[in-house]
């Protein structure tokens, strides 16, 4: 399997509001920016997209190492948290309807083919990747005003 890092982030201008993302993929000595956005969305959905985005335009399934800042995404998938809410038919513990189900179920496809490796790391804090990403989500969302 080949070994990718992919590292993303996700910016909203208002929660509902504008919103973008970004994504930035690794591969030895090669790199491909991604970036996308939506008038009306939300910071976790636009990090859930940059994660979805990455692994999608993998050709074929791969080692990943996931970077991002998000702990809704890191955390909903090392947890547990996702894959529990599908299997209860998108409903929390608490009952409560799980938010971005559609997206969830997209990455938990994901997840199921290539094999992923998650790290959190805090934002705004000048990890050179994560402020690209950061830079490539703001100048989308700021496309979709």
């Amino acid at each position: 399997m080949k070994k990718v890092e992919l590292f993303t982030d996700g910016a909203c201008s208002g929660n509902p509001g504008p919103g973008g993302w970004g994504a930035i993929l690794r591969f030895n000595e090669c790199e491909k920016e991604l970036s996308g956005g939506e008038p009306k969305t939300t910071n976790n959905r636009m990090e859930l997209t940059a994660v979805i985005q990455g692994l999608s335009a993998l050709k074929e399934p791969c080692e990943v190492t996931l970077t991002s800042d998000s702990k809704y995404v890191i955390d909903s998938i090392q947890k547990g948290w996702a894959r529990s809410w599908k299997r209860n038919g998108w409903r929390k513990a608490d009952k409560k309807p799980a938010l971005n189900a559609d997206l969830w179920e997209r990455l938990l496809t994901l997840l199921d083919i290539h094999h992923v490796k998650l790290v959190w790391v805090r934002g705004h804090e000048g990890h050179p990747e994560n402020e690209r990403c950061d830079r490539l989500a703001v100048m989308a969302a700021q496309t979709k005003i």
